[in-house]
């Protein structure tokens, strides 16, 4: 039998980069903007999200180091807590990953409408149809295989990076004062605790455009070399986030004007046509779709991978850990999630409407997950390979990782607490479902 097809480290990192950069980075900036009072806290949010991004990156390089297995963000839940626990974390993580690729195929498709259809009386709804049709295009391109998806993905990944250092290339054509001109005279004099607030709001939607390095552990043994690929790949990936990062942010704060981003609608293409006309512009929005078609095409890639390991744990059906034999495909986990990414889209509709939700799900999993590393170090995993990865400053990166996302938790929690009640919910009720379903296998048994 021939071995199976690979990912160098370059496909690594190009499937890392596209994890994090979705459509977010061109959304969210206004949501932080409209929630701080201050640049000072719009840009400490984005740089507070870079560091804990960088404190969790490297922890998730160390635990894929130690536990390189596919659908590892399964497996590590199932081999360091209680399988229930296990189970119910993983399939809101699944929910909530379905919900942020829809959340971007939505934002995608406002940006390409404006361009085919600007005067259409019916936005909304061909909105869905063109979000939903960018989950079944590459659904199609996953049904060819992992290279085909992984080839497909370095071109989106490219294309999606150099539309970002293109967003940042305005700085270069406006004087020292046009973002200055724009900007409205700061009067508030919020306290500390509003301070608080503001920054754990703002850190909601930072934390979204900064998520998603963790589902890279999914790869494990399909990485060459993973524990020397994992780690290098991670860190890469993320250095490379966080600079884009913090320069389009700068860019959004110089050419629109921190009072007229808190209110701004498609911030990308009016800062190139605040620059460079209004065909930039649309051309703009064409290409930013396209960085859309990156970030559904990758979730596709990576979510059924989850699915499977559940499988092999016995907790789905064995149909979901089934390859088809000629392009070696999870056929049926990858068209259970496409279908339930459709499905979403279909019920949300917004962008907005599922943003708090999605990270609040996502919380859990963000936790649970990073706290596996002390776990695994007590229980001594992976120390028998000499080239595992082995993160510096432990345990403080983990602990600053973990106490974040405990405190964007809590931030929505206070801020809308139905949000908070319903992620409880949903934990509760798959917690119970693994108990009845085992209880079902027993009796029958």
């Amino acid at each position: 039998m021939a071995p199976k097809p690979k990912l160098n480290l370059f496909d690594f990192t190009m499937i890392m980069v596209s994890f994090v950069i979705g459509m977010g980075i061109f959304r969210t900036p206004v949501n932080v903007a409209a929630a701080s009072p201050t640049p000072f806290v719009f840009f400490a949010a984005w740089a507070a999200g870079g560091l804990i991004a960088l404190c969790g990156a490297l922890t998730y390089a160390e635990i894929g180091s130690r536990y390189p297995v596919t659908g590892g963000y399964y497996k590590i839940f199932s081999y360091a807590y209680h399988p229930s626990i296990a189970f119910a974390v993983n399939c809101i993580i699944l929910i909530s990953n379905a919900a942020s690729l829809a959340g971007v195929a939505l934002i995608g498709a406002e940006y390409i409408i404006k361009v085919l259809l600007p005067d259409s009386q019916q936005a909304q709804s061909i909105q869905v149809t063109i979000a939903i049709s960018s989950i079944l295009l590459f659904y199609g391109v996953n049904l060819l295989g992992l290279k085909m998806s992984a080839r497909t993905q370095n071109v989106l990944t490219i294309i999606k990076i150099g539309m970002i250092i293109l967003l940042i290339t305005p700085l270069f054509f406006v004087g020292a004062d046009s973002g200055t001109s724009l900007l409205s005279p700061v009067t508030v004099n919020p306290t500390l605790l509003e301070y608080i607030k503001a920054f754990g709001t703002g850190l909601v939607a930072v934390s979204f455009t900064y998520g998603g390095y963790q589902q890279s552990i999914n790869f494990g043994e399909e990485v060459e070399n993973p524990a020397r690929n994992i780690p290098r790949g991670i860190f890469i990936g993320i250095c490379i986030i966080l600079v884009l990062y913090l320069s389009i942010n700068y860019a959004y704060y110089r050419i629109i004007g921190f009072e007229n981003l808190k209110t701004a609608t498609g911030i990308a293409s009016l800062m190139a046509s605040h620059v460079f006309g209004s065909a930039a512009g649309n051309i703009l929005s064409v290409f930013l779709f396209l960085s859309v078609l990156a970030y559904v095409n990758v979730l596709l890639m990576s979510n059924p991978r989850v699915m499977q390991a559940m499988s092999e744990e016995k907790v789905l059906p064995e149909t979901f850990g089934k390859r088809t034999i000629k392009t070696n495909v999870l056929l049926t986990s990858l068209s259970v999630f496409a279908a339930m990414c459709a499905l979403i889209v279909f019920w949300a509709k917004t962008f907005d409407e599922i943003l708090s939700f999605t990270i609040f799900l996502d919380c859990f999993g963000m936790v649970l997950s990073a706290a596996t590393i002390f776990i695994l170090r007590k229980r001594r995993v992976g120390n028998e390979n000499k080239s595992i990865y082995a993160m510096k400053l432990y345990p403080l990166m983990p602990i600053i990782f973990i106490v974040a996302y405990v405190f964007v938790a809590c931030s929505i929690f206070i801020d809308k607490p139905l949000t908070g009640v319903t992620g409880l919910g949903i934990l509760a009720a798959f917690i119970a479902l693994f108990f009845v379903v085992k209880k079902m296998k027993k009796q029958s048994s």
